[in-house]
């Protein structure tokens, strides 16, 4: 019996820093957002679909993905944004299938992803975690870590559910907000895990 555990939280909330805490606890982890990237230049079906949608110069000649005319296309297209998310999220979710299948031996795995909720994907999950942080401390760090502008962060994090509507529909939280420690936290989230799987 191995577990799915899904990990979400908005942008900045220190998702890939408890995500490594888990490796580093030996419980592998899938990167939805690097296998959505991916896909988008592995995934046949995909990308047809991509071409057929966006045009055939999503694509350039050597099999690339033309980001220039996707973003342009999709950037503040909240209608072409969500095509292009229905299109992407089911090949990422084969990819999650086939990595799955190679992992043997662990109790449980996490899947990290930006979009657990809004892409469903939480439905395929045992349990969910969300990382919660103020917004202020989530806007410093993608300032200092991407050098976007408040403005930059804001528009992306309005394009996402907000914290309250994921915490609701999670399972379990983890409070990143720079005054509890979340090594701690990550701890007892693992040994809770670790006994799920025996009861189960």
């Amino acid at each position: 019996m191995m577990l799915k555990i899904g990990l979400t939280g908005n942008i900045g909330s220190g998702k890939t820093t408890v995500s490594k805490i888990f490796e580093l606890l030996g419980i592998p982890v899938f990167y939805a957002d690097d296998a959505a990237k991916k896909v988008m230049v592995t995934d046949q079906i995909l990308i047809d679909s991509i071409k057929s949608t966006f045009g055939e110069l999503s694509y350039f000649d050597d099999g690339t993905l033309n980001r220039k005319h996707i973003a342009g296309i999709v950037f503040n297209n909240v209608e072409q944004l969500a095509k292009l998310n229905s299109l992407v999220h089911p090949a990422t979710f084969r990819a999650f299938d086939e990595w799955i299948k190679e992992i043997n031996n662990v109790p449980y795995i996490l899947k990290e992803a930006a979009l657990l909720f809004e892409s469903d994907s939480y439905k395929m999950c045992d349990y969910s975690i969300m990382i919660q942080a103020p917004v202020e401390i989530r806007i410093k760090r993608v300032v200092q870590r991407d050098g976007l502008t408040r403005e930059e962060v804001e528009s992306r994090d309005s394009k996402q559910f907000s914290e309250d509507k994921k915490t609701q529909l999670a399972d379990y939280i983890i409070k990143n907000d720079d005054v509890q420690l979340v090594i701690p936290q990550v701890l007892e989230l693992h040994q809770e895990f670790l006994s799920l799987v025996i009861s189960h």
